[in-house]
């Protein structure tokens, strides 16, 4: 696979152009970015880990049923991907009250949600990724309605699987963010699933193994990633090298 013209660089990614127009190169970074870019700082190894994390999530994911960009692993860093177009909403799952959500309502941060809640936000650094409702999406005819209902669908049947995953790597899901795109007609899920995209809790003592490790100045952000891919590893792989899920 020969990697071509840059296509795009983000704040953790960059994407490459291949020989094959329907692939790319996907190449994350160690650059670890908070509050719209306003704090930046580069982590050594993070992008390392973030891929490796992802990767495992990915294929966990594949075999569970759900469709997504990865194709397979190129290197430490690199993943080689269908080259989607990308639907410029996260959705965001939550589990628990935490972060922005539990400021913005006014409750304790932990706190169980009676039910899965879903957000979307526009993909846009210039307006500040901004929520927008399910009604003003198809009104603005970002999505159709039947991607929406796709997205809705699978994001949770995804919560569902990693939940069950990270609880049996002792780890509490509490949030995450996923990213959808266009690929021959259908809506598959790309970007990734990391610490980097995810609230991750210990199941026992609540220590944060995530971003808000950074962004809170807690340190140690590096060993939390690793202590997620070491957990992921046992919790998919066992020793006896195939998954147990």
């Amino acid at each position: 696979m020969v990697r071509a013209d840059k296509l795009y660089e983000g704040k953790s990614k960059a994407v490459f152009a291949t020989n094959q127009k329907d692939l790319v190169i996907i190449e994350h970074k160690n650059t670890a970015t908070a509050f719209d870019g306003a704090k930046k700082e580069e982590l050594v190894d993070k992008g390392r880990i973030c891929a490796a994390i992802s990767n495992l999530i990915f294929e966990h994911l594949t075999k569970c049923g759900i469709t997504t960009h990865f194709v397979k692993e190129l290197s430490g860093t690199e993943i080689l991907a269908k080259k989607v177009e990308v639907i410029p909403v996260e959705v965001i799952v939550r589990n628990v009250a935490a972060g922005g959500f539990a400021k913005k309502y006014g409750v304790d941060e932990g706190c169980e949600l009676n039910n899965i809640t879903f957000e979307f936000c526009i993909k846009s650094d210039i307006l500040r990724d901004p929520m927008i409702n399910q009604c003003q999406l198809t009104a603005l005819g970002i999505v159709t309605r039947k991607e929406l209902d796709t997205m809705l669908e699978v994001s949770g049947k995804i919560n569902t699987l990693l939940i069950k995953l990270f609880c049996k790597a002792g780890i509490r899901l509490v949030d995450f963010k996923l990213e959808f795109g266009r690929y021959k007609g259908d809506v598959i899920l790309c970007d990734e699933i990391s610490p980097d995209s995810c609230r991750l809790w210990d199941s026992t003592t609540g220590k944060k193994l995530d971003k808000d490790r950074f962004r809170r100045d807690l340190g140690k952000v590096m060993d939390a990633y690793q202590e997620v891919l070491d957990r992921l590893k046992t919790a998919l792989l066992g020793n006896g090298g195939t998954e147990k899920l």
